[in-house]
């Protein structure tokens, strides 16, 4: 980089940042705080400015919030031009412009993409605009779906056992809705983390009065005359009437407007170096395109350099914070981001968090407490060595393992379990489903190690 020019990027230049998502308003308050003095503008498809997405399926879905009231909390003013309502279309790396669905352009010296993930649809368009059908993803989802849950429907159809399909479950059993959820793997959360802790979440669906239906497919969506729909049609031939359905078959990378711009970007995302820096589809690292959040993919050292994809809260903001800071960097100055996952949900009154990795493992071990009592902490290993973990009501030892994770701790762990009552002596197979059989999946997706792996082939999860 030329003397001075830093500096005059500091002073003057033009950073854009499309996602006006978490990350992307981390990034600017980073930015800011840095010393940034130029023009900054910010781009959303959606007309709101950045808000919080937990709470559409806790607080929101049983009343405690509304959803225009989830709006992120600023750390500091950023002075942006707001683009707001007006999806980006395109990139033209060669004049470093972004092209907007209006048509306009916008110019930048720097650009941070920051665009996330969608809802994956219902896979026929017609039943998916049926009156009564959702996903579960934008402030007007969570908005039309808790009007809905208000009006007392018969039956709830959730279909997707993931995360955002059992906390959703949750919220209707915790309103007195009868909840209905088909899920096409053995068990809810088992993409995420195993067979396992998948059979224990099983346990709280039943146990809480949901009708669990797994290893099984909706096949059709009903309506009735006046388009509401009235009823699903399952793999094994029943039928169930509904008057609400939930999709919630996991999200989509918002990398489509990316096409033809020469940018390393596919539906596993977008792929960038430990620093953020977006590569093109060569695989040569780019100085002014940098990514951030649930739509970056970049290598972890603590996993073998494979290129993680993480659609965690945590690392949304750690990653965007990094990004901006190697933003305005000389390259001497630049930092990895190497932030261990971490995820939380809250589902049937008990708390669930993960640190690391699971579905990495291949192996579990029950190392405090006990599954039957839902309060327990999970060990994944992998390879000889820790490589992820999961707390039922037990989060106390979240820090522990994390620490574990880091230092390659290995598996199974050397000391003995300090809570006798631990149901897991000996490690166990953590039991996955096969990769190639489509399911909700985890919220961490391994994607191999090229950046311009041109052998990707994208095949729609099933549910």
């Amino acid at each position: 980089m030329p003397d001075g020019s830093l500096d005059r990027l500091k002073r003057e230049g033009r950073i854009v940042v499309v996602g006006a998502s978490l990350a992307g308003l981390r990034a600017a308050e980073t930015l800011r705080d840095k010393g940034f003095e130029g023009t900054l503008t910010m781009i959303g498809d959606e007309p709101y400015e950045p808000y919080d997405r937990p709470p559409l399926s806790k607080q929101v879905l049983l009343g405690k919030a509304t959803a225009d009231h989830t709006a992120l909390p600023r750390r500091r003013e950023i002075d942006a031009e707001w683009r707001l309502g007006v999806p980006a279309s395109g990139l033209d790396m060669a004049t470093r412009r972004v092209k907007l669905a209006d048509g306009d352009e916008v110019p930048y010296d720097r650009l941070m993409i920051a665009t996330g993930v969608r809802a994956r649809p219902w896979p026929n368009e017609a039943e998916g605009e049926l009156d009564g059908v959702f996903v579960l993803r934008t402030r007007d989802d969570g908005v039309g779906l808790a009007r809905h849950l208000d009006a007392g429907p018969r039956r709830v159809l959730v279909i997707g056992a993931g995360f955002t399909g059992s906390e959703i479950a949750s919220a209707c059993r915790e309103r007195g809705l009868e909840v209905t959820v088909a899920e096409r793997g053995d068990a809810p959360l088992v993409g995420a983390l195993g067979g396992v802790i998948g059979a224990v979440a099983a346990e709280m669906h039943r146990e809480n009065g949901v009708d669990l239906r797994t290893g099984v497919m909706v096949t059709r969506l009903e309506g009735d005359t006046t388009g509401r729909v009235r009823a699903a049609h399952f793999s094994d031939g029943t039928t169930l009437e509904c008057d609400v359905v939930v999709v919630s078959l996991g999200a989509q990378r918002n990398t489509e407007w990316l096409a033809g711009s020469g940018l390393g970007a596919g539906p596993r995302g977008i792929a960038c170096d430990a620093g953020c820096r977006a590569f093109d589809v060569r695989g040569i690292v780019t100085d002014d395109v940098f990514v951030a959040g649930d739509v970056a993919r970049s290598p972890h050292p603590l996993f073998g350099y494979q290129f993680l994809s993480l659609e965690h809260w945590g690392n949304a903001v750690a990653q965007a914070e990094t990004a901006a800071h190697n933003m305005l960097s000389e390259s001497s100055d630049r930092r990895p981001h190497i932030w261990v996952p971490a995820f939380w949900s809250s589902q049937f009154g008990v708390n669930i968090k993960s640190v690391g990795v699971p579905s990495m493992g291949t192996e579990i071990m029950i190392t405090q407490g006990s599954r039957a009592e839902r309060r327990f902490t999970g060990v994944y290993g992998y390879q000889g060595r820790v490589i992820g973990a999961v707390t039922f009501d037990n989060c106390r030892w979240l820090q522990f393992y994390e620490q574990q994770i880091e230092a390659t701790a290995p598996f199974p762990l050397p000391f003995p379990t300090v809570d006798r009552r631990s149901d897991g002596q000996r490690p166990i197979p953590a039991d996955f489903p096969d990769p190639s059989v489509p399911t909700h999946g985890p919220t961490i997706t391994l994607s191999g190690y090229s950046p311009a792996d041109r052998r990707m082939t994208f095949t729609p999860a099933g549910h």
